[in-house]
């Protein structure tokens, strides 16, 4: 009796033990030193957590198999070329399963002919450019909305602000991003009979704003629409609070989702207009942390400052591969990348789901520093109180 009672026991514990794949290793270069390391460390970080907790939950099913994730990031010191051997090393080196990304467009465009020429999927939310999808390439994936539309949300709120600005002063960087956000912003001006009174150009990196701010004092326009990168930003509010150029509206693609931007410019950040793809908001819920606000608490006491919309995409990144693993019953590159071609999921990030050439689709919310803290202003129609106009600098 005894040995049958042995022998029962020893068969149920086989069954119900799960059988275990090798490790899926997920490869990226990431900027976590040079000048975009600010907003690298968000794929860093939440890429970590991302893999943290889908381990946590019990890893990815692989077929009838259980995996555990693994990753591998490398620091491309804000240098796209490093970036592009990097690549090639996860690949043919490290030996890495799969692909995320790097942050900003110019390292997505460089760095996603690796995975075309290797075809490896590479999933990644740090570019929005549109040129990144206009290549007829198979193997890149983005959940960035369009940066042609980035500043739609704006322009739609614009028409219902009273007064409502009627000239814009379009500013942007020379970056692959940022020229796509100025491509899709005249086109959106245009249709909502905006002028533009300026039309610039700066280089990345710019420090100095003054002539460009001298054409603003000059134009007076009543809005001020900037692409850029945080710094850039940065140094261009500072610049206008010590020229004191005051237009109604100052509206800028990054940066205001952040707090480190507000912790920088303290006061000075108010009045700031901005967009975002993301919100904390409870009700995008989520298979591997419940929501989108307890994944916010959670990162938060985890890195130790608020994620913003890069680290919910940079988690959804995971999170993509997590579903199309398990719908391709496969880690093979091939059967992965269909697989997220058909995925259809929702996440902390929104719904997931690429369009034909690869990218989400996501509107951006119009949000508006006030007091020191981020206030939804817009969405499709008004859900906040918008600041609005803006005072001059000398009478705040």
């Amino acid at each position: 009796m005894k040995l049958l009672t042995s022998i029962i026991l020893a068969s149920v514990f086989t069954i119900i033990q799960p059988t275990w794949a090798a490790t899926v290793t997920l490869g990226a270069s990431v900027q976590m030193s040079g000048p975009l390391a600010n907003t690298g460390r968000y794929y860093r970080d939440g890429y970590e957590f991302a893999v943290a907790q889908i381990n946590k939950l019990g890893g990815v099913k692989v077929g009838n198999a259980r995996a555990q994730l693994g990753l591998k990031l490398l620091d491309n010191q804000s240098e796209n070329n490093l970036a592009v051997r990097q690549y090639v090393q996860l690949l043919t080196q490290d030996k890495v399963d799969l692909l995320l990304g790097p942050f900003a467009s110019d390292a997505v465009i460089a760095t996603s002919s690796v995975a075309e020429k290797y075809q490896v999927p590479m999933v990644q939310g740090g570019g929005a450019s549109d040129q990144i999808y206009s290549r007829g390439y198979k193997y890149i994936f983005g959940t960035l909305p369009s940066a042609t539309k980035y500043f739609e949300s704006t322009i739609q709120a614009m028409a219902k602000l009273s007064p409502a600005p009627k000239s814009v002063a379009l500013l942007y960087a020379d970056d692959a991003f940022d020229v796509s956000v100025a491509k899709g912003t005249r086109e959106l001006l245009a249709k909502a009979e905006l002028s533009i009174v300026i039309d610039e150009r700066y280089s990345t990196n710019a420090s100095d704003f003054a002539s460009l701010l001298a054409q603003i004092r000059s134009a007076q326009p009543d809005a001020v629409l900037v692409a850029g990168h945080e710094t850039e930003i940065l140094n261009f509010i500072r610049q206008a609070k010590s020229l004191n150029v005051s237009p109604h509206l100052y509206s800028f693609t990054v940066g205001v989702p952040s707090a480190d931007f507000r912790k920088a410019l303290g006061t000075d950040a108010d009045y700031a207009f901005g967009m975002t793809s993301w919100l904390p908001s409870a009700s995008l819920k989520d298979p591997y942390f419940g929501d989108a606000a307890q994944f916010a608490q959670a990162y938060q006491k985890k890195f130790g400052y608020e994620p913003d919309y890069h680290a919910a995409s940079a988690v959804a990144d995971v999170e993509a591969y997590a579903q199309a693993i398990e719908a391709a019953w496969s880690v093979d590159p091939a059967k992965v990348r269909d697989a997220l071609a058909k995925l259809d999921f929702e996440s902390l990030y929104g719904r997931v789901r690429f369009s034909d050439a690869g990218q989400i689709s996501l509107p951006q919310t119009v949000i508006q520093v006030q007091d020191g803290k981020v206030v939804p202003i817009y969405n499709h129609d008004f859900i906040g109180k918008a600041l609005y106009p803006t005072p001059a600098w000398n009478q705040r």
